[in-house]
């Protein structure tokens, strides 16, 4: 500790009464001490308030202790939450889940945005009640889009097995293309041209905020973060044909989205070109999808902010 902060916190001690000042003739520290060796009279700072309130400041101490573990918890509970529910509004909107979840992803930024960083347990608790019924609205949706789906198969399945039973008629089936030597590559929905805008804006920024940096006025639109994208693209060292690539595979929106996600986890990312033709390749035989990598960021970006609150 610093000499000036020390004299500082001593002061705010003996004018508050917890330590007294009892200075010398010549304004020195010492004791004088009696022919038996006692102490007569000792000039300094006189700590017997302290000792004399010691009980009553060990309680203190140990309501302060109960406190913060109670806020650790609730914020404990607000983090986990939160990972919660951008999870399963990444996963509603990566699955196609039926559901408003631009508006469900609102809710939550709105709800996340008044977390103050220094606050008490009271006014945390309102704002984990309404996490957590947010979450359990977004749970449902997502249970009873499943419990439809297994209703779906069951009649599926049924329908398949009476079909099957029935063996007065033969089902005659269209042949199928012949088998030549070589691997085979299964149908699969067309990669080219995904749908555009599977995921919200604000969704995308929170994952990838750096993005913003870039912005001239802000983003506020795909056309904005499309422009931001097409602007930060030479600075991260992609040339223009791998961008005009990402851009036919992916589409132009979906493209700018991968550009954030890349510029966001730059430390990590030797060759942003490469990695962003390594994406469209897989992009290309639909073996890559955003979901897992937004979430993933949104993940981290969570646990570096409750790092920096603590």
């Amino acid at each position: 500790m610093a000499p000036a902060t020390l004299r500082r916190n001593l002061a705010m001690l003996v004018d508050r009464g917890l330590v007294i000042r009892r200075d010398s003739p010549n304004g020195k520290r010492y004791a004088r001490k009696g022919q038996g060796g006692q102490i007569e009279h000792a000039f300094g700072f006189d700590l017997s308030p302290v000792v004399a309130r010691a009980e009553e400041f060990e309680s203190l101490a140990e309501t302060t202790r109960a406190e913060r573990r109670a806020l650790l918890l609730v914020r404990e509970r607000i983090t986990l939450c939160r990972r919660d529910i951008v999870k399963m509004i990444s996963m509603g909107v990566e699955v196609g889940v039926p559901g408003n979840w631009t508006n469900f992803h609102r809710t939550y930024a709105a709800a996340a945005a008044r977390i103050p960083r220094t606050a008490s347990v009271a006014e945390l608790e309102p704002l984990v009640d309404e996490l957590m019924k947010l979450a359990a609205e977004i749970r449902n949706v997502l249970e009873e889009h499943t419990k439809l789906t297994k209703m779906n198969a069951n009649e599926s399945q049924s329908e398949q097995h009476k079909q099957n039973s029935n063996t007065k008629h033969k089902i005659e089936s269209e042949p199928g293309p012949p088998r030549g030597p070589g691997p085979t590559i299964e149908p699969q929905q067309e990669p080219s041209k995904p749908l555009q805008r599977s995921y919200p804006l604000g969704m995308v920024l929170e994952a990838c905020p750096d993005i913003a940096d870039y912005a001239r006025e802000g983003i506020t639109s795909w056309r904005d973060l499309v422009a931001t994208a097409a602007w930060v693209r030479p600075i991260l060292g992609i040339s223009p044909s791998a961008w005009e690539d990402a851009n036919d595979v992916l589409g132009t929106e979906e493209a700018a989205v991968v550009v954030a996600a890349i510029l966001q986890r730059s430390d990590a990312i030797k060759s942003a070109g490469g990695y962003l033709r390594s994406l469209t390749e897989k992009a290309r035989v639909g073996a890559f999808s955003l979901g897992p990598v937004l979430m993933a960021l949104v993940h981290t970006n969570l646990r570096n902010g409750e790092r920096k609150r603590g």
